[in-house]
């Protein structure tokens, strides 16, 4: 714990000392492409450290430098092949380089999978003073019952959600105010340690530092949520390829997170299984034809399917449109239904919004709006993420969502637990899986 609690602590600095120095990266590993934007900070505009930033996402930095390319070795959003991945890495980060004309050491990172596990932790103290200081809000987080959440797991978010004062409950921060006992609610999140040591190898010999690292379903819910949403509480549903990321906020501050170990590349695998077609073609049928929502017009609209095996019967076969969202409907609809079990588990449906966003590569199958509103409930839109400053048109659809988020996640951090100066012990105490509904009830 408290080694973790030391790099996540020394990547923060490493984080302040490239944006001083005015350029960092940031790189989405993905399980079907690899994106990694090279940002410039300009100094205008807030770029404060403490508390909640600009979620405006036009303050502070512009991007100069942008590439994606396919993923290679990367499984349900976890490196599974670990020269293959490197490789990728450097052809897109390359790439962005070579487009900003400027070389880069530090980077940030955001990574799906991983079984993350959410817990909502509470802890208060009484203060020594009259009024609310750094010290106090680091003895309040330290006071908070940390769970035991077993062995090969670390951290990976801790962020005080709501601070307390005398039964003053909401406060965002309370420094400066004066009362005598401070509250606090945090939400932390775990994941399997082996996927952050093998994404910071894989960036090492890239020749690269690590200044930081995020879960992609947190920075998903960043760029692809409005304010009001993040304040009222919404899900953002992240459709990648290997995997499929959900992230809870509420108070603007992610609540909880899960991932379901299915996404677009699953539909790709149905669909070459089932018209027993290679993957490559498989993925241009889908972009190109797929649908979860058949009409009349679709039995008439016949697909060529082509092939080059050599047997004139096998090569020009086809298919109807009917009969491709035959094979897709099925899957998409699994994955929905993943969601909502893992939502419902969450208690998402206590909150006062419920509000559903589709965002990521995945949301972008014409009529998955529809089946999603029917499946997960009334208030469902597509999400795209927010503009920032340079980004190519190229990179701003939803399959940018995640790395969008994590450029303003790099602007604009939220303060968590290792910004303070923090005694750490570890010790086990209750855990509470259900972190939503933790905040329910505390809130």
């Amino acid at each position: 714990m408290i080694e973790l609690y030391e790099s996540q602590r020394a990547m923060r600095n490493m984080r302040r000392a490239a944006m001083q120095r005015g350029v960092i990266a940031i790189l989405d590993v993905g399980s079907s492409k690899i994106a990694c934007l090279v940002l410039r900070f300009d100094g205008a505009g807030p770029r404060h450290d403490d508390g909640v930033g600009s979620l405006a996402g036009q303050s502070g930095f512009r991007v100069i430098g942008a590439a994606t390319t396919r993923s290679r070795g990367v499984a349900f959003g976890e490196i599974a092949a670990m020269q293959e991945t490197e490789r990728a890495i450097r052809t897109a980060l390359q790439a962005a380089q070579k487009m900003a004309q400027i070389r880069v050491d530090h980077v940030i990172a955001c990574f799906s999978g991983a079984q993350p596990r959410s817990y909502g932790l509470d802890g208060s103290v009484e203060l020594e003073g009259t009024h609310v200081t750094e010290q106090d809000v680091a003895r309040v987080l330290s006071a908070c019952d940390v769970p035991d959440f077993g062995e090969g797991r670390e951290v990976l978010h801790a962020q005080p959600v709501n601070f307390a004062l005398d039964h003053r409950s909401g406060l965002i921060d309370p420094r400066g105010q004066v009362g005598n006992q401070l509250a606090t609610d945090m939400h932390m999140l775990t994941v399997d340690a082996l996927a952050i040591q093998n994404l910071a190898h894989a960036v090492k010999r890239c020749d690269l530092e690590l200044a930081g690292v995020a879960s992609s379903a947190y920075a998903s819910g960043i760029s692809s949520l409005v304010e009001d949403e993040q304040e009222l509480g919404a899900a953002c549903i992240d459709l990648g390829g290997g995997s499929t990321g959900i992230s809870i906020f509420m108070k603007k501050h992610m609540i909880y997170a899960d991932t379901v170990r299915m996404g677009g590349d699953h539909v790709t695998a149905d669909i070459s299984m089932g018209l027993q077609v290679p993957k490559t073609m498989a993925e241009r049928i889908k972009t190109f034809y797929g649908g979860v929502v058949a009409t009349g017009m679709d039995d008439r609209e016949i697909i060529d399917i082509g092939g080059d095996t050599g047997d004139w019967e096998h090569d020009r076969r086809t298919v109807s449109r009917t009969e491709l969202i035959g094979i897709m409907r099925p899957r998409v609809e699994e994955i929905l239904e993943e969601v909502r079990a893992r939502l419902d588990a969450a208690g998402f449906e206590h909150l006062p919004s419920q509000q559903i966003v589709l965002t990521g590569g995945g949301s972008q199958i014409p009529g998955l709006d529809g089946l999603a509103t029917r499946i997960l409930g009334q208030q469902v839109r597509l999400g795209r993420p927010l503009r920032v400053h340079g980004l190519p048109q190229a990179a701003t659809g939803p399959g940018f969502a995640s790395a969008v988020g994590l450029c303003l996640f790099a602007a604009h951090p939220q303060d968590e637990w290792w910004d303070f100066e923090i005694p750490v012990e570890k010790y086990p105490a209750r855990s509470f899986r259900r972190a939503v509904k933790w905040f329910r009830d505390n809130w």
